[in-house]
């Protein structure tokens, strides 16, 4: 199905088995398509929906495309992409938190990055990386400045069972005869 910019939307046929190889590599949602329907003019398109069927991995089942025009900016969701290790994950066994996985942007067809990538190599237990702390080139990021996109956290310790003393009991205890020996020796007074 294609639609956008006033045009009704039309459902088109598309040979899966060429679209899965040319999706091999890149960022579905950040790809722009030529798209030729009926042998009219070739438009740009952005894929906005990509279904796999579940039974069988990897085969398409329904796309949607977004027609777009070079000189109207888009909004979208691109790839956050974490490069290298944290030093309190790497020196002091934290644990990296990747708390948002995509950016929202607003860009021109022409200047979509493929991802957004992030160098946490500095990052230390209790901090964070944030929003504002990104910058992307042509574009305009959406999501709010202050939220976190990733955080070391302290390594989780598992705490010992505590040990239990037992407190002596202050009733009396009871001592009975075992019931076989009891009926015995009911059996040898008859």
């Amino acid at each position: 199905m294609i639609y956008g910019h006033g045009r009704e939307a039309e459902a088109v046929a598309v040979d899966t088995t060429a679209l899965q190889k040319m999706l091999v590599g890149v960022s579905a949602a950040t790809t722009i398509l030529d798209v030729a329907i009926d042998g009219r003019a070739p438009v740009k398109a952005l894929i906005r929906e990509l279904q796999r069927d579940p039974l069988r991995p990897g085969e398409i089942i329904h796309l949607d495309l977004y027609e777009v025009r070079s000189d109207e900016e888009i909004t979208l969701q691109v790839p956050i992409r974490l490069i290298g290790i944290p030093d309190g994950v790497r020196n002091f066994g934290g644990v990296l938190d990747h708390v948002l996985r995509e950016l929202e942007v607003e860009v021109l067809p022409s200047d979509i990055p493929e991802h957004v990538d992030l160098d946490v190599t500095a990052l230390t237990i209790g901090h964070s990386l944030f929003v504002r702390d990104l910058k992307v080139d042509k574009a305009k990021i959406l999501n709010d400045p202050d939220t976190p996109i990733c955080t070391v956290v302290a390594p989780r310790t598992e705490e010992a069972p505590a040990v239990v003393e037992e407190v002596p009991s202050t009733e009396p205890e009871l001592i009975r005869k075992p019931k076989a020996e009891a009926e015995d020796e009911t059996d040898q007074k008859a």
